[in-house]
């Protein structure tokens, strides 16, 4: 009985190290790139679900949209080639042009990877608030803690000007503070 089961497992391993041997390796598709559609401000969204929608009815091979909250206008999509964009994105409204050219994996890296509002804030920047009682808001900032993840702002369109502490969450930067040059 031993000797029936170490020869079937010889067998396995020899079946396992010829399959192995004979496998040809899959041809891969040609490398995809990321093209940028322009659209309408404010409809990137509704136009990345038409995109895909289209993407998946005829069968095209678009692998990716990326939409980003910084850069309005613009939608990323990545597939093996222009005109399969173009077949995309033909006829749908909102969408203007395919830029030309391509956009590298570097370049978007920044809108990738997700990083606290807080990080991007300093003292004397100006932001809008855009969440709670004080909704468009503007103010400038008068302290950053960054561990609490709030800021302290004295907003600009007071008859008084008090501190008041918000999360970081709430507010939008519109600018940045002018940095004076020591020299």
């Amino acid at each position: 009985m031993a000797e029936e089961s170490s020869e079937e497992a010889q067998g396995q391993e020899a079946e396992s190290q010829t399959s192995e041997a004979e496998l040809t390796p899959v041809e891969k598709p040609p490398e995809s790139q990321i093209y940028v559609v322009k659209t309408t401000s404010g409809q990137e969204a509704n136009v990345a679900q038409l995109l895909y929608t289209r993407a998946l009815a005829n069968k095209l091979p678009i692998y990716a949209i990326m939409v980003t909250e910084e850069l309005r206008g613009y939608v990323f999509v990545e597939a093996a080639g222009p005109h399969f964009v173009d077949d995309a994105a033909s006829g749908v409204k909102h969408v203007k042009q395919r830029l030309h050219g391509i956009v590298s994996v570097s370049d978007l890296e920044r809108y990738l990877v997700v990083r606290p509002i807080v990080e991007e804030l300093n003292v004397d920047d100006l932001v809008e608030v855009i969440g709670g009682p004080l909704k468009g808001m503007r103010a400038k900032i008068v302290k950053v803690d960054r561990v609490k993840n709030e800021v302290t702002l004295e907003l600009l369109e007071a008859a008084v000007t008090m501190p008041i502490t918000v999360n970081a969450d709430y507010v939008r930067l519109v600018s940045r503070a002018k940095q004076e040059r020591e020299g």
